[in-house]
């Protein structure tokens, strides 16, 4: 695999937040569901989950930049694995300073670090502007790992359990003792054998190869709450994917997709629409109707209206989603000036202007009457 800090297209002194808004842009891109049947880009979305695991750990990112994959398990991993397999466990010299298994000079001991939580998943939902506005239970699919049914989520198959793991005695990790200048130093490491797990399976399960969960396509119902809008997030606790062996799942996030209206556009927690209106209909006034999404509405269009005029109705807006109330409807006159009139209305036109002493820009001899041809 490359190099994990490239694959995020971070520089290797990036912060935690860096890198997390660097994976979740590539995640976006590269999962799945918005590249069906490219097996490339799934490949790609996989490195680049398995590389963000690992270096959103400050643990395993202290391994990481000194032993490279060897250090966090390498670089064989299964298909599952980018959803968030491999070691627990923490580093052995920051172990020794920061509050790890033991103290620089001796010390206790951790005990096991148990199977690591799933790993946090991201979807897009798109839904239609009337469920944005009003609310919606949606559908939405992802690809994830889930409990294997065969064995439970153990791992272990044909009736047999997991064993505690000889080489670290259920604790997950082994202390290794080195003399220093500063005298007797203890480091903690992740068990090898058992990968941090604390326990061993000796006769891994046929349908899920001893990782305990599988891949599959799940499809979970998402309260929509009114007033969301294209860019809003939302977090469904414990529906991301199941950890290895029995390890919590992690979250799913949601992102919210609004479509276009053929009518109505959105301006904060308002909504707006243009009403076209002719010339007459403005100078003399006129009555129209309105189809609004809460229902049919009448607007009255007084004589002497100017284009760009707005007529307000209030609270037919938006739903506000951190507040009470809604927003308004906001309903713009929009003046049309014909293109094209008929002799006899040009006429019409042209008196109304002399009673009101506007002068009009004519056009006289050869050139009109060619012009007038071709009409």
């Amino acid at each position: 695999m490359a190099d994990y800090y490239g694959l995020l297209g971070v520089p290797r002194t990036a912060s935690t937040d860096e890198m997390k808004k660097a994976y979740r842009k590539l995640a976006r891109e590269l999962h799945p569901d918005a590249n069906p049947n490219d097996p490339a880009a799934e490949e790609r979305f996989k490195q680049v989950a398995r590389a963000y695991e690992v270096l959103s750990d400050p643990e395993q990112r202290a391994r990481y930049d000194r032993f490279g994959e060897q250090g966090v398990g390498g670089a064989g991993q299964s298909a599952g694995d980018f959803f968030g397999a491999g070691g627990g466990g923490i580093g052995d010299l920051f172990d020794a300073f920061f509050g790890g298994g033991g103290s620089a000079f001796g010390g206790g001991s951790r005990g096991p670090a148990g199977p690591p939580r799933g790993q946090d998943l991201e979807v897009v939902a798109d839904i239609a502007f009337e469920q944005a506005v009003f609310g919606a239970t949606v559908p939405v699919s992802v690809r994830t790992a889930v409990k294997c049914d065969e064995c439970g989520g153990s791992g272990a198959g044909g009736g047999t359990k997991p064993v505690t793991c000889s080489d670290c005695n259920g604790r997950g990790q082994v202390q290794r003792v080195r003399q220093s200048l500063l005298g007797q130093m203890v480091t903690s490491s992740a068990c090898q054998r058992c990968g941090g797990l604390g326990q061993v399976v000796v006769t891994p399960c046929t349908s899920c190869n001893g990782d305990g969960r599988v891949i599959t396509e799940k499809v979970y119902q998402v309260d929509v709450p009114a007033g969301v809008d294209s860019g809003s997030t939302l977090r469904l606790t414990g529906r991301g994917a199941v950890g290895p062996r029995g390890g919590g799942s992690g979250d799913l996030y949601v992102h919210v997709r609004v479509a276009a209206h053929e009518h109505y556009r959105r301006e904060g927690d308002d909504l707006v629409t243009d009403l076209p209106v002719s010339i007459a209909q403005a100078t003399l006034g006129a009555r129209f109707p309105l189809a609004t999404l809460d229902g049919d509405e009448e607007i009255l269009v007084p004589a002497g209206t100017q284009p760009g005029r707005e007529f307000v109705l209030r609270q037919r807006g938006v739903p506000r989603l951190h507040g009470r109330g809604r927003g308004d409807l906001r309903v713009r006159v929009d003046v049309q000036v014909p293109t094209k009139v008929s002799d006899f209305e040009a006429e019409l036109l042209r008196k109304f202007a002399e009673s009101r002493g506007e002068e009009l820009h004519q056009e006289h001899g050869l050139f009109a009457r060619i012009k007038s041809a071709f009409q």
